[in-house]
């Protein structure tokens, strides 16, 4: 349950590449169709970063716009917390990279990995540091240069991942608002589902790691599908029985957009309409850690979500991590 001075997203932005990866350009480098992806996974069409813009690029303009809205002075961010699954470099960390890009120099700065639950990691972290008074403002930023770890000759993961960047500055909220409850969980038991095996101290980069894709991601797909269905309805209802609340009293739905049957068969758990359910994955892929600050900021931007609205967030990713956050607009 949350305690403590309640915490808000006072300011939210995202960063979409312009460049359109369709499945019908899939088709001509990978042994796929338009039909199968749709088909499988809801993906149509993905974004790629120019080649000379990093993941650290694409979240300082995602914060620009998130800083700009929050009607926050700069100064008072005193912490900034990267989300990310592909890092400019081992280290230093990107979050690092980004306060020195967007010049807040009273901030402290972390990476967080908790794959594609990595926003709602840092989003569940922040809250605290400001529940407990230690900070003024905290800056999350999610996102992800994916196409950057994919084997491209690998049908069952190439299809599925894109390019773009999210960021909430995170600061005491206003009556009534606010985030309200968390739920986060971690099975490392299911590491070998999703992971890119190469790079680390467990197998540093050799000729052969390259020549094998040993750099790029591996995942077990029904084995990320069965955990997934389980694991976020868990969490979400965790998240409300804490609270009191059910299901009837929620107003929006954005989970992880990773998986239109993923999507689908938690929505049929935890018995949310489709029509409360928030899905951009059509456009985007799976972005990772920025899918959520993606798709809630579209949200907020078409006028979806208004002002007294509540919220439930869930994913789940590489850990395997998962977790739920129930929030008011």
């Amino acid at each position: 349950m949350f305690k403590g001075i309640p915490a808000e997203i006072a300011g939210i932005g995202i960063f979409i590449p312009e460049k359109i990866l369709s499945n019908a350009d899939l088709e001509k480098i990978v042994d796929t169709s338009d039909e199968w992806i749709t088909t499988r996974t809801g993906i149509k069409e993905r974004r790629i970063a120019p080649d000379d813009m990093a993941t650290s690029d694409m979240m300082k303009r995602a914060a620009d716009i998130a800083i700009e809205r929050s009607g926050i002075n700069p100064d008072d961010i005193q912490l900034v917390i990267g989300c990310t699954a592909t890092p400019d470099m081992p280290f230093p960390s990107t979050a690092c990279l980004v306060q020195h890009k967007l010049g807040l120099q009273n901030a402290a700065a972390f990476d967080l990995q908790a794959g594609c639950s990595g926003f709602l990691y840092g989003l569940t972290i922040a809250s605290q540091f400001i529940a407990s008074g230690a900070v003024k403002a905290v800056l999350v930023l999610g996102g992800e240069t994916l196409s950057r770890i994919q084997n491209w000759e690998d049908r069952s993961t190439c299809v599925l991942f894109g390019d773009g960047a999210g960021a909430a500055v995170i600061a005491p909220a206003k009556e009534g608002s606010g985030i309200l409850n968390f739920s986060i969980s971690a099975d490392g038991a299911f590491a070998d589902a999703l992971k890119v095996p190469a790079g680390g101290s467990l197998m540093p980069a050799t000729e052969e790691t390259v020549k094998n894709h040993m750099h790029a991601v591996h995942m077990d797909g029904r084995d990320v599908f069965r955990q997934a269905v389980t694991k976020m309805p868990e969490a979400a209802l965790k998240a409300l029985e804490e609270l009191g609340m059910t299901v009837e009293d929620i107003d929006h739905f954005i989970p992880h957009q990773a998986n239109i049957r993923i999507i689908e068969s938690v929505g049929k758990r935890l018995g949310i309409p489709e029509e409360k359910t928030i899905v951009n994955l059509q456009k985007y892929g799976n972005t990772s850690c920025a899918s959520l600050p993606i798709a809630l900021c579209e949200a907020v931007e078409s006028g979806r979500i208004k002002k007294g609205d509540t919220i439930l967030l869930t994913a789940i990713g590489a850990g395997l991590a998962w977790g739920s956050i129930i929030l008011k607009w």
